[in-house]
């Protein structure tokens, strides 16, 4: 390669959008576990004591929270995934441009 010219490596840019992909796949288990393995069942703690409701509503919050963070973070994960893919294929194109030019 010359002086002044820059490669990029589209192996490694694979590697990123499959590795972003299996990140997307696990949240999958942490989203469904939070938002279906995290039930607190009325009367689970007991009943009829005077902090019971802010008890209720205090799991009630962190657990709509929890999820609220996870949506943001799997949406972070898929935007960079698409731009990397993105950014793959452009490089892939101008590679390809390269070489019919330069035949």
């Amino acid at each position: 390669m010359a002086h002044g010219q820059y490669g990029v490596d589209l192996d490694a840019l694979d590697q990123v959008v499959k590795e972003l992909n299996q990140v997307l796949k696990d949240m999958g288990d942490s989203k469904s576990t939070a938002k279906n393995s995290t039930y607190l069942a009325k009367g689970a703690l007991g009943e009829g004591f005077a902090e019971e409701g802010e008890l209720y509503g205090a799991h009630d919050q962190m657990k709509h929270s929890i999820e609220g963070l996870i949506d943001l973070v799997e949406g972070l994960v898929d935007e960079f995934g698409k731009k990397s893919s993105k950014v793959r294929g452009a490089y892939q194109d101008a590679e390809a441009d390269n070489a019919i030019s330069m035949s």
